[in-house]
């Protein structure tokens, strides 16, 4: 039993308690053989207990070049501050570096991913793979998928941003909100500087612990890294939008076509790339939450544009940025 143990291969997660690592280590527990999982702590004070699992304690250990030896791939899921000091600590020898986090995007060496929406034998090698934000990575996909069925003249995409892309502060701001709310007392607005619960932000306060614009221009810029392999497809115009959801991205897409090729000839080429198309109801970011890829539906004509056609979206954005992140782990293991 102990050589089957040490037989599978050892990954370690930095950040071992944030959400996308909770959604990593349900992801890597499901893989077949589940690899050995080292969980690191994104802070810079040592070991910290997680709680418990089958009635045992959780630990994380202390973040350190000698925490990543023998790990042939880490995950770096914390703070964008805890992914580059991962960097500055990486042994000469050490684990390929997944960075969900964006932080080491602009390292010469770094290379953006995104394997469920790039071309089959597309995948560069470097240490350092940057996972995509999980709204270019949805968009990209479907952009693929259309670009199958006929010419795309142009492209819109309202982006329905959830809260949990702010982590577990954002998570907990909402919550707080809404409790507010309804209760008539002051509300937190250290993540958001607004009140988001309610109600939707086309932009955060001043004081916003990132401002939306960022995230947006980062979503532009992944995109058209990714979108960079299918050169017929145009850069879509983006708009991102706050919402009051806790979970889970929902897309409002316009498309246009040279020759608009039919709502059944678009269910059948998205459904044949591998998106899940739900022809009599409409998918929810509530019913994606856990589920993998990408849902659509509602796909209908544009009564005053007939080349065009809207086709909504919706995918557990946490889901897909660590399925994406397994991906890239598995070309190294």
């Amino acid at each position: 039993m102990a050589e089957e143990l040490t037989d599978r291969p050892l990954v370690a997660v930095v950040g071992g308690d944030t959400l996308l690592a909770r959604e990593l280590r349900e992801l890597l527990s499901e893989s077949k053989p589940a690899p050995r999982v080292e969980l690191i702590s994104a802070a810079a004070d040592g070991a910290a207990t997680l709680g418990e699992e089958d009635d045992e304690p959780v630990v994380m250990i202390p973040l350190a070049a000698e925490s990543l030896e023998g790990a042939q791939v880490a995950f770096l899921a914390g703070s964008p501050a805890s992914s580059r000091r991962t960097l500055k600590v990486l042994p000469e020898n050490g684990p390929v570096l997944v960075d969900l986090t964006g932080a080491l995007e602009e390292q010469p060496q770094s290379r953006l991913r995104a394997p469920l929406a790039e071309p089959a034998g597309s995948a560069p090698e470097s240490r350092i793979q940057v996972i995509a934000h999980p709204a270019a990575i949805a968009i990209a996909m479907l952009a693929s998928g259309l670009g199958e069925v006929g010419t795309i003249r142009r492209m819109i995409a309202h982006v329905f941003e959830p809260a949990s892309e702010r982590g577990q502060k954002g998570l907990d701001e909402l919550q707080r909100q809404t409790v507010g709310v309804l209760s008539f007392q002051k509300l937190p607005t250290d993540v958001f500087d607004a009140q988001l619960a309610f109600n939707m932000l086309a932009r955060y306060g001043e004081e916003a612990l990132e401002p939306l614009e960022l995230v947006e221009q980062r979503l532009e810029r992944h995109l058209a890294s990714l979108l960079a392999a299918y050169p017929a497809i145009p850069m879509p115009s983006l708009r991102l939008i706050q919402a009051p959801v806790f979970h889970g991205h929902s897309f409002s897409v316009w498309v246009e076509f040279e020759e608009n090729p039919g709502i059944a000839a678009i269910a059948r080429v998205l459904e044949k790339a591998g998106l899940d198309v739900r022809v009599d109801e409409p998918p929810n970011n509530v019913g994606a939450a856990g589920q993998n890829g990408v849902s659509v539906g509602a796909i209908s004509v544009d009564h005053n544009c007939p080349r065009a056609c809207w086709i909504w979206m919706v995918a557990d954005n946490l889901r897909l940025a660590g399925e994406n992140a397994l991906a890239v782990a598995k070309e190294s293991l």
